[in-house]
């Protein structure tokens, strides 16, 4: 291998000679054409990205250095965009131009591989609205809102300058390395990259993870909608709302996208208001009045159903209709703390941070703060769906890092605003709803006192409040509203009053943001389903070739319903559990999810390095040296910890000792069938701990071997073994960016003037 200019080496690809059909104009921007656009810096672009460095310096200087008694939520809108802007436009820049390197004039899978079902050529823009959908779940929602018990900056902190270096990083590059390999999923990959014993246990560990990153996502969205007519309601419509708008794209009017998402989004608004009148009907509150058992059991059909449909009739326009929802929620709340501009009370760093006791989630701040905020900073799940579903539906191969490093940034911006909207209420509040009813007692009176007898700063809470709050979003009580969801409805409609509506609306907004949470968490959930089954079908696909065959039908749907089965299994133990479920689960789901990016950035490492980027290996690196201290850090103690409240196995034995003296309540569990399900909830999370970290510690060694092996390759000349899919030559044209740059938009004016007969179809997203 010879060397190339910038550092890295040449590798096959770089002397690929890909014969363009001359009877279509060429398929990418000239290379020389495209750089000169990029290193044109005029005074107003310059003047531009100074002002943004400065407003984002002065943010992070208010929010970390000066921290007075209070602080102004807007410098936490301020911190985070200009840093997602300097990351984006300079950081994926460098990987793209020294790890991923792109080629315009190759086909993506979506082009060669077309079969109309799950390789589908799909525009930018709904495929960003798409990807987006899929990767935010309740991890961005749930995670900051929980960490708030530590104060707001160790999760401001983690929330931005982790996605910028280390989630967008793993997203963009696991997308592009398996849109380079036909869209085979990470456990395929990994298998092919690390041999056997390392692909085998990341084979086992992805298949293990979803199952419990998904079982999660449900349980939050029946937390959330458990006996709410009018959640249930308003969630519901957006099932047949999605299916008339993937016939309405396809059949009626192909290509109409924007005209196609005001009617749905109008009919979302509609779903809404209307769900609101159906709940104060006799009918409507009796029929949509569901416990949390029958959601469950609907989740799981509906994720088998959704997982089987061709990507265009129901996943593709929810999730750009939800995709619509969410990113104009966001927006809108950042501009309604910009008018309103909310003064935060709540300290740097809380009385937990330091402690181990916290109520709402045990364990220090190190290392439970990054397991609890996992998606909104980097999350393995992302991993799965850019190795799942988005690399069999991408254009062309520059728009990777739009949709992969792009839309995680758009993520992390959810998380913080979920973080400043759990903030934005009152502390005591804030601890009387996160709290399990264990602790509070469950009424306004014991709420109150036990919320004032934990001594923080600035807490004195009273019935009144919490009555109040409850009248004021609709809701008989808000006391122990676990699972951060209803926290972030409730901050959410105190923000929002403000600057729409005042008092009067806030059973509108709080409502809004339940509906807003559920269509985020479920569109995860039929995306994750999809992806699972994608993995379940490669990896059974190495014995049974016929398997690796996705449009073969009797394979696909067989796959979803093991995977639906497994994951649904846990849903159900998880509704069933008196203990609430989620308190219990979610910190396996944080581990589980952080071993999980560890693994995908051990396979990206080993890729790149195979690819010759080895002076900016430190770019995979970083992250993945974090990740795998903090989580394996994490799991030790939730292993080996003697603190009942941390140590899964050390909780088993507390309440195994408590049930064997006879005692009939212990701790948390009020009942025997309590204590019951403590005991066998804590045995089956700590063993599933166990294989977790063990199957992730096996895969970095093997990854590091990898990697190790390549360099010595490179350095004795030697190639290393491929297993991209072949180049073939692009017959298409689409550009990279949101916005087309001027050398862009002549070549789309070129495209546009061939008759329709030689043009490449698009699917009907376009």
């Amino acid at each position: 291998m010879s060397s190339m200019p910038g550092g890295r080496a040449r590798t096959a690809d770089d002397d690929l000679e890909l014969t363009p059909d001359p009877s279509l104009p060429p398929t990418a921007v000239d290379d020389a054409v495209r750089e000169a656009e990029e290193k044109k810096w005029t005074p107003t672009k310059i003047a531009v990205w100074v002002a943004i460095a400065l407003l984002g310096g002065v943010a992070w200087f208010m929010l970390a250095i000066i921290r007075g008694e209070t602080v102004n939520a807007i410098w936490f809108v301020f911190a985070s965009v200009c840093t997602y802007l300097i990351g984006y436009r300079f950081y994926s820049k460098v990987i793209e131009r020294y790890i991923t390197r792109p080629n315009d004039r190759r086909a993506t899978p979506a082009e060669y591989k077309a079969d109309g079902k799950d390789y589908v050529r799909t525009d930018r823009n709904v495929l960003f609205g798409h990807h987006f959908a899929a990767i935010a779940g309740a991890g961005p929602l749930v995670g900051p809102v929980i960490a708030a018990q530590m104060g707001y900056l160790p999760g401001t902190i983690w929330i931005i300058i982790g996605v910028v270096l280390a989630g967008a990083v793993q997203d963009y590059l696991v997308l592009f390395f398996s849109m380079r390999r036909g869209g085979r999923s990470l456990g395929q990959m990994a298998r092919e990259e690390l041999g056997v014993i390392g692909g085998t246990a990341a084979l086992v560990a992805t298949l293990l993870i979803m199952v419990i990153i998904v079982a999660i996502l449900a349980l939050v969205v029946v937390n959330a909608l458990g006996e709410s007519p009018w959640g249930v309601f308003s969630v519901g419509m957006t099932i047949p709302i999605a299916l008339f708008m993937g016939v309405y794209l396809r059949f009626i009017r192909p290509g109409k996208v924007m005209e196609v998402s005001l009617i749905g989004f109008v009919l979302l608004m509609a779903a809404i208001i209307g769900g609101g009148m159906v709940a104060e009907t006799e009918w409507g509150a009796a029929f949509f009045h569901l416990d949390k058992v029958t959601i469950a059991w609907g989740l799981i059909v509906y994720g088998f159903i959704a997982a089987i449909l061709p990507v265009w009739l129901l996943l593709a326009p929810r999730d750009y209709l939800s995709t619509f929802m969410k990113i104009g929620v966001i927006v809108m709340l950042a501009l309604a703390i910009i008018v309103v501009r909310p003064e935060i009370t709540v300290p740097a760093f809380s009385e937990f941070a330091s402690r181990e006791n916290g109520p709402v989630f045990p364990g220090a701040l190190f290392p439970f703060l990054f397991v609890t905020i996992a998606c909104g900073a980097l999350s393995g799940f992302h991993a799965l769906i850019s190795s799942g579903t988005t690399p069999k539906l991408i254009e062309k191969e520059r728009q990777t890092r739009l949709i992969g490093y792009g839309g995680m940034l758009m993520e992390s911006f959810v998380a913080i605003m979920a973080l400043v909207a759990a903030i934005s209420i009152d502390r005591g509040l804030y601890f009387a709803m996160n709290s399990p009813a264990a602790l509070t007692g469950g009424t306004v009176e014991t709420a109150a006192t036990w919320a004032n007898s934990l001594g923080l700063s600035g807490v004195n809470l009273t019935p009144d409040l919490l009555s109040q709050t409850a009248a004021n979003v609709g809701e008989e009580s808000i006391v122990s509203r676990t699972g951060g969801a209803p926290t972030l409805a409730v901050g959410l409609a105190h923000i929002m009053q403000q600057f729409i509506g005042g008092t009067a609306m806030m059973a509108f907004w709080y409502h809004f943001a339940i509906m807003f949470e559920a269509l985020f968490i479920l569109t995860a959930v039929d995306a994750g389903t999809r992806v699972a089954r994608f993995m379940l079908q490669d990896s059974i696909g190495n014995f049974v070739p016929k398997f690796k065959e996705h449009s073969w039908r009797p394979g696909a749907w067989l796959c979803t319903a093991i995977m639906v089965g497994a994951w649904g299994a846990v849903l159900l133990m998880g509704v069933t559990d008196p203990l609430g479920g989620i308190n219990t689960l979610f910190p396996l789901f944080g581990i589980a999810n952080q071993l999980l990016a560890a693994i995908a950035l051990s396979v990206c490492m080993a890729i790149a390095a195979k690819r010759g980027s080895f002076k900016y290996l430190w770019i995979v690196a970083l992250p993945l040296a974090f990740a795998a201290v903090v989580t394996i850090t994490a799991s030790f103690h939730k292993i080996f910890s003697p603190v009942p409240a941390v140590g899964y196995f050390a909780n088993n034995a507390a309440f195994s000792r408590a049930l064997a003296d006879g005692k009939t309540e212990f701790g948390t569990a009020k009942t025997v069938a309590a204590m019951e399900a403590v005991v066998r909830n804590t045995m089956i999370q700590g063993w599933l701990s166990v294989i977790f970290v063990l199957l992730s510690i096996i895969v970095i060694i093997t990854a590091i071997i990898a990697t190790v092996k390549a360099f010595r390759h490179e350095a004795a000349g030697l190639d290393h073994a491929d297993h991209e899919d072949p180049a073939v030559a692009s017959r298409g044209y689409a550009p990279a960016g949101l916005i087309p740059t001027p050398a862009e938009r002549e070549l789309m004016a070129e495209w546009n003037k061939l008759p329709a007969d030689l043009r490449l179809e698009k699917s009907a997203h376009h």
